[in-house]
């Protein structure tokens, strides 16, 4: 009877605990440097989901390190109470492959609060290159065999993925290279040392409108909005069919949330979602703001799924594994 008590006792106070929430700041923690794509992504969600939060702070914690693992594990390891939340990016698809010894299980350590945008990529060239479209490119990639140069911004990154992608899709080996970061990775594409990369809207569309690199097509189901970008071809209209990669973003808390808890946090991502100022951010950075059923913790969870199917045998067959 005793034990039934303490049990009865400690459901109450997750109950009245649920109806509170939230009574204090959130904690947003992002796996990465500050200044960057998804640190950007969380300032603007941050400032959409606090007024459906009852005016409450959602305050950003960059906790970088290890291609996110260490910010994901922190939030991992977090109370389930809702106050320690996670903004991460396909790194939560591709790090379970990359890391041998990954700190968390990504599909049973999480409570999934919905998927918040996609963010595609796009082929760009240095500017000297002589191909001025991608069937040029084609051409131009056929007869240069071997002497090829792919820049990303780092082994494991997103844009040494949708590199690899695209090396297999044109059935042409190119020589990688990796730089700690886009930001050096871009400085040498301007300068010609490197004649390719593939990398999000949100660090290539202002070189893009600059006219400092050549833009050849993006990796979306369907043409871009965004002035800088609403003219490129998809390389899936372009020949490569069905070559779709995006960044995208989803918001997690740790596994074991109170009910309510999450619902209201599902609720206040989907109302940001539809937020007119949220919504402009988004897109002036090239990112599409999620519209559809992954908007629902449970379809974002199989989403999520569907891309580490999708991303393992690509980080396999390239060998490319960090300890």
């Amino acid at each position: 009877m005793k034990k039934l008590l303490v049990v009865a006792a400690a459901l109450a106070a997750i109950g009245a605990q649920a109806q509170d929430y939230p009574s204090k700041p959130i904690t947003l923690v992002v796996p990465f440097a500050a200044g960057g794509p998804t640190d950007r992504v969380a300032r603007d969600l941050a400032e959409a989901m606090r007024k459906p939060l009852g005016g409450v702070s959602v305050v950003v914690d960059n906790a970088a390190g290890a291609g996110g693992s260490i910010g994901a594990n922190k939030v991992a390891k977090a109370a389930p109470d809702g106050y320690t939340l996670l903004l991460h990016h396909i790194g939560m698809a591709t790090l379970p492959t990359l890391l041998r010894n990954i700190p968390y299980k990504v599909e049973s350590d999480f409570d999934y609060l919905g998927l918040v945008n996609d963010v595609p990529m796009t082929l760009i060239g240095r500017p000297s290159l002589p191909a001025k479209n991608f069937k040029e490119l084609s051409t131009w990639i056929g007869q240069n065999k071997g002497k090829i140069n792919l820049g990303n911004a780092g082994i494991g990154s997103a844009s040494h993925l949708c590199g690899l992608m695209f090396q297999n899709a044109m059935a042409v080996d190119m020589t990688t290279v990796p730089y700690k970061g886009t930001a050096p990775a871009m400085t040498d594409l301007i300068g010609g040392q490197i004649d390719f990369m593939c990398d999000q809207t949100t660090n290539t569309t202002a070189q893009i409108e600059a006219k400092k690199v050549l833009a050849y097509a993006v990796t979306s189901p369907k043409p871009l909005t965004t002035p800088a970008l609403k003219d490129l071809p998809t390389l899936n209209d372009s020949g490569l069919k069905g070559f779709e990669v995006s960044i995208w973003h989803g918001l997690y808390g740790p596994k074991g949330l109170p009910a309510d808890v999450a619902a209201k946090l599902n609720a206040a991502v989907k109302v940001a979602l539809k937020d007119p100022d949220f919504i402009k951010k988004q897109e002036a950075l090239g990112a599409v703001v999620v519209t559809d059923k992954r908007m629902e913790p449970a379809e974002h969870k199989k989403f999520v799924a569907a891309e580490i199917a999708k991303w393992s045998p690509v980080i396999k067959a390239a060998g490319v594994y960090a300890d």
